[in-house]
This record gives C-alpha cells, sequence and structure tokens, in this order.
C-alpha cells in the first residue's frame, strides 16, 4: 500500500481539523449564541467538558483535539463505508457521475432524503434551508448548515450499528462540526480522493491513517523525553504506537493461530494461503487440542487500531469454511467466539473494531443489518470510594483482597493488560454482584454499573486464549513516570526494564497451557544482562518454535537503526511437561542484514527454500541457550562452539580477572606523562613495596583506551604517592557510603596486584574487544580490566582472546559496547590454556609496540619515523 499520500492527508487533515473545531467552540460560547438558545444542555455539556480538562486555553485545546478526532475518525469511517457500498448513498462522496458534493446533499437538493435515517424535524428544517424558505445560521451557507444535518442524523443512524465508531459521548460532538467541509480542499473533499475504491478493499488503510494522524504527537512526546519528562495515560499511547507491516503480521497470526490449526488438522489445505508459515522441523506432540474452530480463542492485548486481529479473521474464516460452515454464519461466529483485544487508548481500540466490522460486511452484506458488536474491551480507569467498596464486598470474603480487586483498574489507562486481577475472584464477586441491588439510589446505581464494567475488563485479562498475538508498546524506564515504573518492579521485577518485556511475560500468563504466543519486540530482551533472569525463566517454561531475527530496518515508516527487532512464536509447554519425544527444535531466520521491508522478506523466501546457515536458516533448541552464561538467544552458533560452551572451563576459573582503581576525581589524581616531572615519575616498580620506597609521585596507570591488539595505550599516570594516600582519603571523602566499615576503598580494589604483569582490554569498545600485554610497573583501573598469573598464563590468555575465537565468544557474551571481566571470565575454554603455543606472541608484541613508540606520546618514543625515512641515504 502506499502509505505517503495517507501520511500527507492525515497529518494535514488534524491541524484543520483542530483548527475548525477550535473556531467552532469560540463560536458556539461566544455569549448570545445561537446555540446556547436551541441546545442549553449540548453548550453546558460542553463547558463542563472543557473545565474537567483543565479550563481556560488548556481544556479548550484538549477537547478541540478529542472532537477534531472523532470527526476525523467518522469521515474516514464513513468514505471507506461508502467506497464500499454499505451506506447506500454517498454520505461523505459524491455520486459516481458527480465530482463536488456528498451524494446525500444532492440527493437532498431533489427533496431526496431518506426517512429512516433523517428525523422529521431535521428533513424540514433541511429542505427549507435548501429552498431558501430558512436562513442559515450566522457564518454558514445554507447547503453547509443543511449538509451539517445530514450528517449528524447519519452518524445517529449508524451509532446503532456501530456504536464505538458513531459514540455519542458528551452531546456537543455535534455542536462542534467543522464548517467548512464543502470546501474544495477540505478534510471531507481530500478522504475522496486519498481513499479511493482501491484503496478501500484493504481495511489496512484505517490503521496506517491513525499512525499518520498521531505522529505529530508522538514527535511531541519524544521531544519531550530528551529533556527528560516521563510518560504517562495521555503519552503513551502516541509514545508506543506502531503499525506491524503486513508480512509480520502473517508471519506471526501463520506460525500461531495457523500452526495451531496445521497440529490438529495436518491434512488441512490452510497451508496453502500461509505465505509465511514455517512448518515444524520435528514431529510435534506438545500442542493445544482443537475441537472445532470455535475453540481458536484469539487475543491482541494491545491491539491498536486491529491490524493483527483483522488478519487473524481472515484465517479463521479460511478455517471455518474449511471445516463445512456456512458462509452467511461464519463472520458472526468469528466475532462471537474468536477474536479479542485490550487496549488504552479508546480512538485505537474504536478503529480496531470498526477494521473487524469491516471485514465481517465485506463477507456478508447484510451483516450491518444485523451487526454483532466486536470483542474489543478499552480498559478505562475505574475507581471506588470507601463507601463505595463497603457496599461491593462480601461479607464473608478477604476485604483487603476484594478491594485491591476493585481498584486495579483505577489506573487502567497506564497499566493496560498488564494488569493482573485474580481469575478466581471474577466469578465469585460476579455472583455477589448479582444480588445487589440499587434501592432506587442514583449513586448506588453508578457504582453498581462500574463494578460490572470492572468484572467485564477482568474476565478479558483472566480467559485462557489458545493464541495471544501482539506488537507491544515499547518504552525503557527512564521514560516511564513514577507510578509506572513502580508497578513494573513490583509486578514484573524480571522484565521491568521496558513495557515490551513486561508484555511479552504478560501475553504467555493470557496464553492458556499449551497455548501460542507470537509477538514482535525489540530484540534486546535476547542479549542484555539485563534480561538475563527474565530469559532464564521464558526458557524454563515455554519454548521459542520459531524466529524472525530482524535486526534494523524492518519497518520502513521508522528511518535508520533506532527499531532492532524480532518476531517469535512461542509455545505455552514448561520444560517438566515436555515430551521426551519432542526434541524442541524451533527455526531461527537471520534477516538481520537487509536495509528495508523488502530486502528482509527476499531473505526470509530465499532462507525458506535454500535450509542452510548461509541462506540464515538456523536450528537450536531451548537447552542449546541454555547451556551457555546468561542464556543468550545466539541461534546461529556452530556446534563446535555449543560444544564449548558445554564442555569447556570458564576463562574466570583459570586466571585471576580483576577490575582496578576507581580514583573518583580523575581531573585530580591522573595526567599524562609528558605533563609531570620526569623526576617526580617512576617506572619500572615491581611492587606496592618499591613503590612507596621510591618516593615518587606519579606512576603508570592503564585505564583501558583505544582499540589497539597486543600492547599500547601507555600514556597515562596516577598520583600514587605515600601508597596512595591522597586517592584513598578522596575517595573516602567523595563515596562515604561505599567505604566498608574498618576498611578502605583503594585496599579492597585488587591493591596486591597493582604493578604486576597482566594482560589488559577496554571496558568499553564500538567494536570488538582487544587484548594488550602491559609489563610491571602499572597500576591498573576500574576501566582497564586486567588480568594476572605467570607470564606464560598471560601470554595464552592474550593469544586466545584476540584470536577468532575470543572475538566470537564475547560477540555472545558481551553483545553490546560494554566487556567487563564478568562476561570475560564466561569465556569457554575447552582443553585447557596449555595447548596454545606462544611463540608468535613476542613478535606480534614487539610489532605492536614498535607502532607505538613510533608516536610521540610513547615514553618510548626516539625518532620519529618520517623523519628516519627523510634522513635516510638516498
Amino acid at each position: 500500500m502506499e502509505t505517503a499520500p495517507l501520511k500527507s492527508f492525515a497529518t494535514s487533515a488534524r491541524t484543520e481539523l483542530i483548527r475548525e473545531v477550535s473556531a467552532r467552540i469560540t463560536a458556539v460560547l461566544a455569549q448570545g449564541s445561537s446555540e446556547r438558545a436551541e441546545q442549553p444542555r449540548a453548550v453546558s455539556a460542553l463547558e463542563s467538558a472543557i473545565a474537567a480538562a483543565g479550563g481556560g486555553d488548556k481544556g479548550t485545546m484538549h477537547i478541540a483535539d478529542k472532537v477534531a478526532y472523532t470527526w476525523f475518525n467518522r469521515i474516514i469511517a464513513l468514505r471507506f463505508m461508502d467506497a464500499n457500498g454499505y451506506t447506500g448513498v454517498g454520505v461523505v462522496s459524491p455520486a459516481a457521475d458527480q465530482v463536488a458534493q456528498p451524494e446525500v446533499l444532492a440527493a437532498a437538493k431533489r427533496s431526496q432524503i431518506d426517512g429512516d435515517v433523517v428525523s422529521g424535524a431535521s428533513a424540514s428544517i433541511i429542505l427549507a434551508l435548501l429552498n431558501g424558505t430558512r436562513q442559515p445560521r450566522p457564518g454558514l451557507d445554507a447547503q453547509a448548515e443543511a449538509y451539517a444535518l445530514l450528517l449528524t442524523d447519519y452518524c445517529r443512524y449508524w451509532n446503532r450499528a456501530l456504536p464505538f465508531m458513531f459514540e455519542r459521548e458528551g452531546d456537543y460532538t455535534e455542536l462542534l462540526i467543522p464548517a467548512n467541509l464543502l470546501a474544495e480542499d477540505s478534510v471531507l473533499s481530500r478522504s475522496v480522493k486519498v481513499l479511493t475504491e482501491d484503496v478501500c478493499q484493504d481495511v489496512e488503510v484505517i490503521g496506517w491513517l491513525y499512525q499518520f494522524y498521531i505522529s505529530e504527537r508522538k514527535d511531541e512526546v519524544f521531544a519531550g523525553f530528551k529533556k527528560n519528562k516521563k510518560a504517562g495515560s495521555e503519552e503513551i499511547p502516541a509514545a508506543t504506537q506502531l503499525f506491524t507491516p503486513h508480512w509480520i503480521v502473517r508471519y506471526l497470526v501463520e506460525n500461531s493461530l495457523g500452526r495451531l490449526w496445521m497440529l490438529n488438522h495436518p491434512k488441512s489445505r490452510l497451508v496453502d494461503q500461509m505465505d509465511y508459515y514455517i512448518a515444524p522441523v520435528d514431529e510435534e506432540t506438545d500442542f493445544l487440542r482443537i475441537e472445532t474452530p470455535e475453540d481458536l480463542k484469539v487475543i491482541d492485548p494491545a491491539c491498536g487500531s486491529g491490524h493483527m486481529l483483522t488478519y487473524a479473521f481472515d484465517l479463521l474464516y479460511a478455517i471455518y469454511e474449511e471445516d463445512g460452515y456456512t458462509p452467511s454464519q461464519i463472520p458472526t461466529l468469528i466475532l462471537q467466539n474468536n477474536i479479542y483485544g485490550t487496549e488504552i487508548d479508546p480512538r485505537a481500540g474504536a478503529l480496531a473494531a470498526f477494521a473487524l466490522t469491516m471485514k465481517a460486511a465485506a463477507k456478508r452484506k447484510l451483516f450491518l443489518k444485523s451487526p454483532v458488536e466486536p470483542n474489543v474491551c478499552v480498559l478505562n480507569p475505574i475507581y471506588f470510594s470507601a463507601d463505595e467498596l463497603s457496599y461491593l464486598v462480601t461479607v464473608d470474603g478477604d476485604r483487603k483482597v476484594e478491594e485491591v480487586f476493585w481498584n486495579q483498574f483505577a489506573n487502567a489507562d497506564t497499566f493496560g493488560s498488564l494488569i493482573r486481577p485474580e481469575a478466581a475472584l471474577v466469578d465469585r464477586l460476579a455472583q455477589h454482584l448479582a444480588t445487589l441491588g440499587d434501592d432506587g439510589d442514583l449513586f448506588r446505581a453508578d457504582a453498581l454499573g462500574r463494578a460490572l464494567r470492572v468484572l467485564d475488563q477482568a474476565t478479558y485479562l483472566t480467559r485462557a486464549y489458545a493464541v495471544v498475538v501482539a506488537n507491544p508498546p515499547y518504552m525503557g524506564s527512564k521514560q516511564m513516570n513514577a507510578m509506572l515504573a513502580q508497578f513494573m518492579k513490583d509486578e514484573y521485577p524480571c522484565s521491568k526494564s521496558d513495557l515490551f518485556a513486561g508484555f511479552i511475560e504478560r501475553c504467555t500468563h493470557l496464553a492458556g497451557p499449551q497455548g501460542t504466543v507470537a509477538m514482535i519486540t525489540m530484540q534486546s530482551w535476547m542479549f542484555l544482562s539485563s534480561y538475563e533472569k527474565f530469559r532464564a525463566s521464558l526458557l524454563t517454561k515455554q519454548r521459542i518454535t520459531s524466529m524472525l531475527h530482524l535486526g534494523a530496518r524492518a519497518f520502513d515508516s521508522i528511518g535508520g537503526e533506532v527499531v532492532a527487532a524480532t518476531a517469535f512464536v512461542l509455545a505455552n509447554v514448561p520444560v517438566e511437561t515436555r515430551s521426551p519425544a519432542n526434541k524442541c527444535a524451533g527455526t531461527f531466520l537471520r534477516l538481520v542484514d537487509g536495509t528495508s521491508e523488502a530486502e528482509k522478506v527476499a531473505a526470509l523466501g530465499a532462507a525458506l527454500e535454500a535450509r542452510t546457515k548461509d541462506a540464515g536458516y538456523h536450528l537450536a533448541s531451548d537447552a542449546d541457550f541454555m547451556a551457555i552464561p546468561g542464556s543468550p538467544i545466539v541461534y546461529w552458533l556452530s556446534e563446535k562452539m555449543r560444544s564449548a560452551f558445554k564442555a569447556g572451563r570458564q576463562l574466570g576459573q583459570l586466571a585471576e580477572l580483576l577490575v582496578g582503581l576507581r580514583t573518583g576525581d580523575n581531573s585530580r589524581f591522573m595526567r599524562h606523562w609528558w605533563e609531570v616531572s620526569r623526576a617526580r615519575l617512576a617506572l619500572g616498580c615491581a611492587s606496592l613495596e618499591d613503590a612507596k620506597v621510591s618516593g615518587r609521585r606519579w606512576f603508570p596507570y592503564n585505564k583501558g583506551g583505544s582499540f589497539r591488539k597486543w600492547y599500547g595505550n601507555q600514556e597515562h599516570v596516577v598520583n600514587w604517592e605515600d601508597d596512595g594516600r591522597e586517592v584513598e582519603e578522596g575517595l573516602a571523602i567523595r563515596y562515604p557510603y561505599m567505604v566498608p566499615k574498618g576498611k578502605t576503598l583503594v585496599r579492597g580494589q585488587g591493591r596486591d596486584r597493582y604493578f604486576s604483569p597482566s594482560v589488559s582490554w577496554s571496558d568499553i569498545s564500538s567494536g570488538e574487544a582487544a587484548f594488550r600485554r602491559y609489563p610491571q610497573g602499572f597500576i591498573y583501573a576500574n576501566t582497564g580490566h586486567s588480568g594476572f598469573g605467570s607470564d606464560e598464563l598471560l601470554d595464552r590468555v592474550t593469544l586466545l582472546m584476540n584470536s577468532a575465537y575470543g572475538t566470537s565468544a564475547l560477540k555472545i557474551l558481551a553483545p553490546t559496547m560494554h566487556f567487563d571481566i564478568g562476561y570475560v571470565g564466561l569465556v569457554p575454554v575447552v582443553s585447557g590454556l596449555d595447548e596454545l603455543t606462544t611463540g608468535s606472541l613476542a613478535q606480534l608484541v614487539e610489532v605492536a609496540k614498535s607502532d607505538w613508540d613510533s608516536s610521540e606520546t610513547s615514553w618510548g618514543f626516539t625518532t620519529n619515523p618520517l623523519v628516519q625515512v627523510l634522513g635516510s641515504p638516498s
């Protein structure tokens, strides 16, 4: 789908509609306006809404933004329905042989008004306006006011079938209908041009329009993040909405819903229409048994505009059809029994419900005559006072537990589907609620209504679903407000670092035993140490059946390397329940090299056809990952490398790896060697005692540095006069909370190894790590990690870690820019280090030393190589 015209239309439509609605608010609220006399209740509702939103300009802008979006929703919905022939007459679209005004207005000019849609009172006013016997309101012409009345009544009419899209909220939306809808370049006119009949054959267009409509708001939120602003309920929808490319949606749904059906019906021809289906490698035995299509309950717990669910509808329709159901009954059965969605953004939820309804209408033309409302639940914040709670709790239950249950949705617009209601309480409290009456008390009636809503929301979040599919929100803990960050720490301690990780965990709870979870998320959970406990839990309780490792640029709508993603499918089959006959090998497709969606799709096809590692096709099991320290999802390892991790000893067990001196104030205690007097510089000390006896102030300091193998980065010195007395005193003052009782900071930092020969590497590197030999005489820093042992051992460690093997091992263990001793110490050494010959090391070190000493920043510098060349005999 060509999205550029959609983006241009949606972004400009938002600006125009907000401006038009703001102008209408000003006109309606003006003293002496005709609306105050004719519709006082609606005007009063508008004033109350503005006050509730903060009053003044802030409240007015909030309502203008909200109503502008409502009219955008209605216009695109009606245009989509017009284009597909569902409205009978063009409500926003011209007749087939016209290019100007909406067909419904042209018909009204001919006195043709549908009495089933337009009320008698409205029809009389419309006809009077059009024949000139009634004057329009100030600021409007007769046709504009007549069309506004027609559009209002058609929205009311479609409220019966599509209440989520044509809501009657507040009674003031109709007051604020934009005044310029009949203009040549209005939003309404442009909607017809952009949403052609061909474009409207795919309901996916609804989701694209929503993403583009809120894109400017998203930019505002991200600009706030750069200023350290945090996200709450107002910012989360805009910050986290991301429309999933259709090919990724197909992979996720086909390999969850489609796969489950194929496992239960191996001879099904559903496979013929699943282009992205990855068949199991081994014979599967641990899967959910499905008797009928109605058992296939699917939920998207962060459904957005419903893209996942609309494709699930397509696949379910094919399943029902294959199973012999009558085509006319299938759409209703799917919406009643199979598809569920939850969302915190009411606007997105309305679009998801609309998209599903349009899917049903496309399959059955009469569906809109007796529609079934889709199971899309917008999770509303609901709170009960102490008095209301005393009425709702049971006599014989745990009062505190029940109070928590009733108020668990108080922040639902922030926590969303991450809320985990207690399933056992839902049925019990539903039975209790059925025994209560309002006794004619309006306040009690309102509380009971909200309680029913709590039960409804809790029911969505406690069902056991066969399939859970999602593109969850992405938001790191740094962007979360204090309330959300604390919620994540309390409820999702292993996945608190990002919302997407919390949603992975939550989705596995929503899927019933042997159910399936299919998601696309950031790839960071696969490798980073902050997700180590999360991975360990996931690999124990679920197994990965397939994965598309997408890397960056999987979304053409996102430029650069911003989102590095992975799409994957999990089976809810804990290790202890797996059948011994099930080998549990998963299929992993490495698609990280493509720079666009098209390239990644092509790579996917090539990998599935070739089924070789060179093409990016890999097989691995959860046991393979768990054999590696930290359980990273490194599916591409060779059998030899996997064996090394299983059988080898860890490097940290063979060499002493230590973190060195942290001065606490480098500007005070550290210098370049050329900045200090030679008379106060000590080179070559062999021990702490030598250093103390020397009486010198400055000593060579290894603090890591740039990428250099074998030798180099010897340019700093540190104040270690009088056994480091000043450094130690400075640390005690600067970091008193870090000083162990009765001890000092310095003496707890591998002090006994100061001045010993070492192998060292930098804590941070933008590429691979580089290991260097250091002679005696250096104090090593906390950023110049070091290993100690015999000279022969250090030579062998240097050779091993600078080899292709060492580099590969660290790519697995340390996937980011940090190479701390915890990662390096985990490198497996299969046969010990004794078999490594070190004859070449002296030459490698000497070449690197010669290169280092050719620079004036080396204290071994004698002559510039260029001078040597120029000064040599010709």
